[in-house]
């Protein structure tokens, strides 16, 4: 049974989060917080396997608790919830400790496999999030970039393929056959110049469609 603690300062939103977790077989919500510190307290005291942490709370905040919470209990992993909106943008998440970013609006689904993706250690971008990063993505690449050539669905393709992603993953995370996400791996390898994953990652590089962790 997968333990989650789920942190969140407002009750509505955190009684929506337990209930999604709630009706899956393999969860158990041991605990709720609504700040920043009580996330810490509340993760000493319940031992959970994943936080789900909010991250606009009063006091230190979500990104602040994330990375205290990875420093004091690293075999706990923590999932960011997003409002996507103003909040920061998954790289300074990431930098902080967390493996997953799902948005408030992502479906039940996307939520769970968020769950069970961190607690195997896995990376998990919910698609709405993804899509977000795959804009950005663009235009931070600059007028004439080769990466001005992809559309929005590749780019998310190919952001999941440089974090290593297998097809499958991809296939289940975007809700496309594994055929369909084959396609698009040759059309960014035909558009792009490259032959395999590992060239692909280092074009993200050079273009800055990625950073070097």
């Amino acid at each position: 049974m997968i333990r989650v603690l789920v942190v969140d300062d407002h009750q509505l939103v955190r009684g929506g989060v337990c209930s999604i977790l709630s009706q899956a077989d393999d969860m158990e919500v041991v605990g709720e917080a609504e700040s920043g510190e009580e996330a810490l307290t509340k993760t000493e005291a319940l031992s959970p396997d994943v936080v789900l942490m909010d991250l606009k709370m009063p006091g230190i905040g979500g990104i602040e608790a994330t990375r205290t919470i990875r420093r004091r209990f690293p075999r706990v992993e923590v999932v960011a919830v997003t409002a996507l909106s103003d909040d920061p943008f998954p790289a300074q998440l990431h930098d902080a400790g967390a493996v997953g970013f799902v948005s408030k609006g992502c479906p039940a689904k996307e939520l769970t496999d968020a769950v069970r993706a961190a607690v195997q250690h896995r990376p998990f971008v919910s698609q709405d999030v993804a899509q977000r990063m795959a804009l950005s993505s663009l235009s931070s690449a600059g007028p004439g970039s080769p990466v001005e050539r992809l559309s929005s669905r590749e780019l998310q393709v190919m952001l999941m393929i440089t974090k290593g992603v297998s097809n499958q993953e991809i296939s289940d995370r975007l809700h496309l056959s594994p055929k369909t996400i084959s396609t698009y791996r040759h059309r960014l390898y035909e558009k792009l110049g490259v032959t395999n994953d590992v060239e692909l990652t280092h074009f993200a590089l050079r273009h800055g469609v990625v950073e070097l962790r």
